[in-house]
């Protein structure tokens, strides 16, 4: 079965049976009774995303006056659900995953991480463990059907969107180029894969894949070789229903922009799961049209589009 299909099969069927069912209600101006809020809980410690994203129920529901509950999914293409089918008010997605959310433009990104006024950047990388020998994208090219290639998630940037075009650029189809291509189904993932033999070539993110893996000791340096990277990508963005009351989506914006100054611990707890920076670190207003680049992409390869 060709990986790619499968992947963009799962997420048509996912908005197929999303439907109405399930919905976090709003009353007539938009109010839930309670804020449901889809975070990404996988990769290599999803206790610790929980442990660190609680306690801003309890801030945010203070703050707000009204209750506020988290989702916690193990994918991207599940909080796409989540929020498509109205099960949730808030998202925190990967930039792809917010490109692929809001095709049906009922969606809004209100803030992303950023550091003295600039929105954070992330880079896409496709590398291998030195033990395989492979030393550049040429020798890819040249050793690709006796090579195994792993993405991360379907709904990934840096993981799959990104290096899959440039795969594309350079002559590789990832469907039929490799001996097997797999999906990882995370950043921590694909690394381990990689770091452990299982698997050759991997693609992930630098900065909160093979950087955050070898901070915690998960991967040593010398056993990874990058053999590409990207160009700087938009940080991830956190997203709101446009049916969301207007004022109240201000509010909650409000609070994630002044976490840092407000609340500093609440803040690192979670951001500094991904960055080693976080005390540099603070939430920013982000627009629409910053994901225009990564849309451009998208577009360009016919077989990841979806039903609108």
């Amino acid at each position: 079965m060709r990986i790619l299909r499968a992947g963009i099969t799962l997420l048509i069927a996912l908005f197929v049976i999303g439907g109405c069912r399930n919905k976090a209600e709003l009353d007539a101006n938009g109010i839930p009774g309670k804020l449901m809020i889809a975070v990404y809980a996988g990769g290599d410690n999803p206790a610790a995303v929980k442990s660190a994203i609680q306690p801003m129920g309890d801030y945010f529901g203070k703050k707000l006056g009204i209750p506020v509950e988290f989702d916690f999914t193990t994918d991207y293409t599940s909080a796409i659900e989540a929020i498509r089918a109205k099960k949730v008010h808030i998202a925190y997605l990967s930039p792809f995953s917010y490109v692929l959310a809001s095709q049906a433009h009922d969606i809004t990104p209100i803030v992303t991480l950023g550091e003295g006024g600039k929105h954070t950047m992330y880079h896409s990388v496709i590398f291998t463990n030195v033990k395989t020998g492979t030393n550049s994208m040429n020798d890819v090219k040249a050793k690709a059907k006796s090579l195994t290639l792993c993405f991360s998630d379907p709904a990934s940037t840096s993981g799959h969107l990104i290096p899959k075009a440039y795969l594309r650029t350079i002559g590789l189809d990832p469907d039929v180029a490799f001996k097997q291509t797999i999906f990882a189904g995370s950043h921590a993932a694909s690394v381990l894969s990689v770091a452990s033999g299982k698997i050759d070539i991997g693609c992930s993110t630098s900065e909160y894949g093979l950087e955050l893996l070898e901070g915690k000791g998960l991967v040593k340096k010398e056993q990874i070789k990058v053999l590409w990277q990207s160009d700087p990508i938009v940080s991830s963005p956190i997203v709101a229903r446009n049916d969301l009351n207007k004022e109240l989506v201000k509010k909650i914006q409000g609070l994630y922009i002044n976490m840092a100054k407000d609340n500093p611990p609440l803040f690192r707890a979670y951001v500094s799961l991904y960055h080693t920076n976080a005390e540099k670190l603070s939430y920013m207003t982000v627009q629409d049209s910053m994901y225009n680049g990564i849309r451009k992409i998208a577009s360009g390869i016919k077989d990841l589009s979806i039903v609108k």
